[in-house]
């Protein structure tokens, strides 16, 4: 009897033990449903991971996420943070103001437009051949860049690798934007300087001109120019000089002047060319 009643009271064990697993499993049941509805309900979303975008099938034509657009000349363009060129110069050639600059980029950036006004080499040994006519002056001996300004020397050859420099061509970058070209400013004189008039001075017909020499019989020519006339406005040859820094001087007419600013070009040669120094200033017309 004892021990029958000992089954009935394992049996009795064994169904409370049953009831209380099965509530306990309801409630962990209950409260894990209780936190995934609460999870969702909140703003903060957990951060999850793109799903790599599928790539379409070898042979087939799948429609690409985006269209490419047609290749087009760089703009270069600033930035709207960059802070704006100065130029602080008289510009002299090629261009004759920052809004020639600006329409010549416009054109460089649909096709590429002439693109050697972006190098500062090429734009002094254009100037000397192409607007001063000096085609014997047709070699870059050096040249320093140091930001937006540089300086070009340009020469000639007097033998298999003798280079004689005629004149150290100044040149500035003129306008806005990675591909603002190159302007030429003036000369940086040393043997034969310029100093008279001074440099972005008002000048009118006749200008006095003058400057130093250093040299042995030298006849000293003076052109005045202006960037839109391919002939000199006027012209005076030539001035006797020679010595170690002697003083020269002469006195040029010119006219038909229409730019803002003129190119006066003092020039001298004839030992073993006919240009073998030259120097250049720049004056204003029309200003007080």
């Amino acid at each position: 009897m004892s021990h029958q009643n000992h089954h009935q009271k394992d049996g009795l064990r064994r169904v409370r033990w049953l009831s209380i697993s099965a509530a306990v499993l309801a409630v962990v049941a209950m409260a894990t449903v209780v936190g995934v509805i609460v999870f969702s309900d909140t703003d903060d979303e957990p951060a999850t991971t793109p799903l790599p975008t599928a790539s379409a099938p070898a042979g087939t034509t799948g429609r690409p996420s985006t269209t490419p657009s047609s290749p087009v000349p760089s703009t270069t363009k600033p930035s709207p943070t960059a802070r704006p060129r100065v130029f602080r110069y008289q510009p002299l050639w090629p261009f004759a103001s920052e809004r020639d600059a600006a329409a010549w980029q416009q054109v460089y950036r649909a096709g590429g437009h002439q693109p050697w006004h972006l190098d500062a080499g090429q734009t002094a040994l254009s100037f000397t051949t192409g607007f001063l006519g000096f085609d014997e002056v047709d070699t870059i001996v050096s040249r320093t860049v140091q930001g937006d300004d540089a300086t070009v020397a340009v020469g000639y050859r007097t033998g298999s690798t003798w280079q004689s420099v005629a004149a150290v061509v100044h040149l500035g970058r003129i306008g806005q934007g990675d591909d603002a070209p190159w302007e030429v400013v003036g000369t940086r004189d040393t043997s034969l300087t310029l100093d008279r008039p001074g440099y972005g001075s008002a000048a009118s017909s006749p200008v006095v001109v003058g400057g130093r020499i250093t040299g042995v019989d030298e006849a000293i020519r003076v052109d005045v120019r202006q960037v839109s006339s391919e002939a000199p406005l006027g012209t005076f040859c030539c001035v006797p000089a020679g010595g170690e820094r002697s003083h020269w001087s002469g006195q040029v007419s010119f006219h038909g002047a229409t730019d803002a600013v003129l190119v006066i070009v003092a020039s001298t040669g004839g030992h073993y060319q006919g240009v073998e120094r030259f120097a250049v200033t720049a004056v204003t017309v029309g200003r007080p």
